[in-house]
Formats: C-alpha cells, sequence, structure tokens
C-alpha cells in the first residue's frame, strides 16, 4: 500500500483482525454483486469504500424515479441510467481506486458460469427466486461463497451459503425449487427504506469478514428481522441430503 492508501483504510489497519495484511487481502480481492437495487446500492458503496480492489455489478434494470426511496446509490440525475452504470459513478465518488466493472445483462446461467468462477465470492441482491436460484447453482457448481439477503415490507434476512465447507447447506437446501412460495415484489407489496440499508450492510460486513478470514460468518445460520418491533431471530440451517444441487455438484467432484 502506499501512503495514500495507508491514510485511506486507516481505520481498519488500527482493528488487529484487519490490519495491513487484511487490508492488503481486501485490496487484491474480487468480488461479484448480482443486483444493484435497494441491497446492491448499500453493499457496492460499503465494499467500495472498504476498498475492495474489484467489483463486478450485475444489473439490466434501469434507475427510475420510485428507486430513489431506498436505493441510496442511485441519483436524481441518473434517473434513465443503467443501474449497473450508475453504481460505477456513486462508488467511484467515494473511492475512485476500486475498479468497479458494469455488466448490464440479466443474471442467467450462461453468464453466472462466466463470472462466478472470476470473482473471490458472490452476493446476492436480487428480488426474485428464479435469479436466486440461478445464482445458488453457479456458486455450488463453481464452489464460491455466497452471500444471500432479502428485504420486503417490514421483514428482511441475510445468510452466507459456503460450499467451501463440508454439509454446509446451500440455498435450495432451504428454499427448494419444488416448493417455492409465492413472488412477493416491492412494486406491489412495498418496502420500508431503512431495511434494505440495514440488510445490504450486514451482506457487506460479511463479505468483507469473508475475504479478510475473521470471524465467524452466518453460514449455517439465517438472521430474521422484524424491522416493525426491530427483533432479529436466528434459525440454524442444516444441509438437505436430499437436495439435488448439491447431490449434483458432489457427483461432479
Amino acid at each position: 500500500m502506499n501512503d495514500e492508501q495507508l491514510l485511506r483504510y486507516s481505520r481498519h489497519i488500527l482493528l488487529d483482525e484487519i490490519g495491513i495484511e487484511g487490508q492488503e487481502k481486501l485490496l487484491a480481492s474480487h468480488v461479484l454483486v448480482i443486483g444493484a437495487g435497494g441491497l446492491g446500492s448499500p453493499v457496492a458503496l460499503y465494499l467500495g469504500s472498504a476498498g475492495v480492489g474489484r467489483i463486478t455489478v450485475v444489473d439490466d434494470d434501469r434507475v427510475d424515479a420510485t428507486n430513489l426511496q431506498r436505493q441510496i446509490a442511485h441519483t436524481v440525475a441518473r434517473i434513465g441510467e443503467l443501474k449497473a452504470v450508475s453504481v460505477v459513478q456513486a462508488v467511484a465518488a467515494l473511492n475512485p481506486d476500486v475498479e468497479v466493472v458494469p455488466v448490464a445483462q440479466r443474471a442467467g446461467d450462461a453468464l453466472l458460469d462466466q463470472l462466478v468462477p472470476q470473482a473471490d465470492l458472490v452476493l446476492d441482491c436480487t428480488d426474485n427466486f428464479t435469479t436466486r436460484h440461478a445464482i445458488n447453482r453457479a456458486c455450488v457448481r463453481h464452489c464460491k461463497p455466497l452471500v444471500s439477503g432479502a428485504a420486503i415490507r417490514f421483514d428482511g434476512q441475510v445468510t452466507v451459503f459456503d460450499p467451501r465447507i463440508p454439509d454446509s447447506p446451500c440455498y435450495a437446501c432451504i428454499f427448494p425449487e419444488s416448493d417455492l412460495p409465492e413472488e412477493t415484489r416491492c412494486a406491489t407489496m412495498g418496502v420500508f427504506a431503512p431495511l434494505v440499508g440495514i440488510v445490504g450492510a450486514m451482506q457487506a460486513a460479511e463479505a468483507l469478514k469473508l475475504l479478510c478470514g475473521i470471524g465467524q460468518t452466518l453460514t449455517g445460520r439465517l438472521l430474521m428481522l422484524d424491522g416493525r418491533g426491530m427483533e432479529w431471530h436466528q434459525m440454524t440451517l442444516v444441509r438437505n441430503k436430499s437436495c439435488t444441487v448439491c447431490r449434483t455438484a458432489e457427483s461432479k467432484i
């Protein structure tokens, strides 16, 4: 690190758990953020300000006036712009040294198989089950840790799925594709503005811990937030031995 970086990241370096070695790990890291909306905004801003060296942001949507109530990476001046491109500008305003690569495409299987192997970890900041399952399959297939978050109305949740750890569950273990609940979206159900910030900040924290190799991550634990009473609940997650995603990956080893 140069003198400017030592100053910029001094509050991280002062932490014994991170220090210079941990900060250098962050500077050398590459993360894949899928979704540049309510969750992806705080995720990208915190990872960028923390000095993650390269951030690839995937989102094919454009900034709309209704997004500005909660998607803090975007501005009135950027209404109509691609969200992935808008995030590039937002992170650059905080930390121009970070490389942010926008990918204005839908996160389908082919694109994920191209991008996931290049990243050190993946953050799922999407809002639909189809994409979440595609991301999960790619992360299991390529053995990449996945930080998963969700938020709707006043309810949020966050966890980590890490296929590098034996017996760690994957997203499909907990939410099988054959038993999906009815899709709910912000456009019809609403979402409490600060909720996505809370969940997104926790996703960023878990990502930084994973990249630095510090603390205890949320692998095997699902945190659920009731924003009305501001109460957290924890659920222990176990691997489903009948999970087709996990079994398919094991058969290829």
